[in-house]
């Protein structure tokens, strides 16, 4: 049966929302750093680089996730609950592993492209999976450790809403005037 979950459309709707957002900011600023922090598209190839191998599990057969990554042995966090987790993990210092340190140099338009499929491929993918199965499969994460399915998708709706967060704190138009 199709996923028509809105959890999909969450997904979608945040993910264009930050493409948009960076689409908008001027050239000099897409591609500076401040304050230490990853450009804007440094920013947009870890969303890119994080939401691949999301949406390629969701292409491997069920027994597949099974055999690599076992079963859940509790029931799926909320997403608020899997958002606090994840937050208490950055404030202990968690950083993104090399894996998933960005170096693009891709053009804009191209990362945004790229990033939209990936993410668009990701949809699919998900569409195709009875929701109820997504409690029943894990995936390990790389600072949070297995998580169900249902967490990972959690876990992508928020994870590009908290870069989005970052790229206007830093590079928005109040950025300056801070």
């Amino acid at each position: 049966m199709p996923n028509s979950s809105p959890l999909l459309t969450q997904l979608q709707d945040h993910h264009q929302a930050f493409f948009n957002m960076l689409g908008a900011l001027p050239e000099e600023v897409y591609y500076s750093s401040r304050q230490g922090k990853w450009s804007p598209a440094l920013q947009l190839d870890h969303i890119r680089i994080s939401v691949q191998p999301v949406s390629l599990a969701f292409w491997l057969p069920r027994f597949m996730l099974r055999l690599l990554f076992g079963t859940p042995n509790r029931p799926s966090r909320t997403y608020e609950g899997l958002v606090e987790r994840y937050q208490s993990k950055l404030d202990q210092g968690g950083r993104a592993p090399g894996r998933f340190v960005p170096k693009s140099s891709r053009t804009r338009l191209a990362l945004i492209a790229q990033t939209q499929d990936t993410v668009n491929g990701l949809i699919k993918a998900l569409s195709r999976w009875d929701e109820a199965d997504w409690d029943r499969y894990l995936l390990p994460h790389p600072l949070l450790g297995k998580l169900t399915l249902r967490e990972m998708v959690y876990f992508t709706v928020y994870h590009v809403q908290h870069h989005h967060a970052l790229v206007e704190k830093y590079y928005g138009a109040d950025a300056d005037k801070e």
